[in-house]
């Protein structure tokens, strides 16, 4: 498989994109991955870049974008950071990445079992990490059951994985909210904002549409 070109970038749609990701994980998952050679995609891209996606996940060290999507060099922009959420530096390179780089696809890609979501649910105060699941916790108010305090902490993974999913809701929420470019981008259709939940257990990734 070789490297995207600006040819192949151009005749990309969103919708055509997302298949990609889809079609990626598939062989993911069944352990057959796409004949490419990665040394001549350096080659190929020494010139230039023409990713088709840009993907916002977790420092997971499980959950790597590139992977669980059996994508190669040049293919998707990957922004990691525990939690994944967005902030303003994210937010612009978002929009450097679509609109400037010619993406056609946004996702925000959380997982099951999060260290970061358990961090939030448990209130965890240390250091700048502190800051950091300040971010996180609204989701952990957002999600109403179980009402029983005792039961809304990390211990419990099922409370853990819905506080994921809703993460991954309220940051596309805040992705149109606070970027106007990205936003108009897909009201235009040049661009489609997705979510997706990866399960450590098997592999496979839902996507939140």
């Amino acid at each position: 498989m070789k490297a995207h070109t600006q040819e192949t970038q151009s005749t990309m749609t969103p919708e055509k994109a997302l298949n990609f990701l889809k079609e990626g994980n598939d062989r993911f998952q069944r352990n057959l991955k796409a004949n490419r050679n990665l040394l001549e995609q350096v080659n190929d891209t020494k010139e230039g870049q023409f990713p088709f996606a840009t993907i916002l996940s977790c420092i997971d060290s499980r959950v790597s974008a590139e992977l669980v999507f059996d994508q190669g060099l040049g293919d998707v922009f990957s922004i990691r950071i525990a939690g994944n959420f967005v902030n303003e530096d994210i937010l612009g390179s978002m929009e450097f990445a679509s609109k400037i780089a010619g993406t056609k696809l946004v996702v925000v890609l959380g997982h099951t079992g999060c260290g970061a979501i358990k961090g939030a649910c448990d209130h965890a105060r240390l250091g700048n990490l502190t800051a950091l699941l300040n971010k996180i916790e609204p989701a952990v108010d957002m999600v109403l059951e179980p009402r029983d305090e005792s039961l809304r902490n990390s211990e419990n993974n099922e409370f853990v994985d819905a506080v994921a999913a809703k993460n991954v809701q309220m940051t596309i929420d805040n992705v149109y909210t606070r970027s106007d470019v990205l936003r108009e981008m897909e009201e235009n259709g040049e661009i489609r904002i997705v979510g997706g939940m990866y399960d450590l257990a098997n592999g496979a990734v839902k996507f939140i549409e």
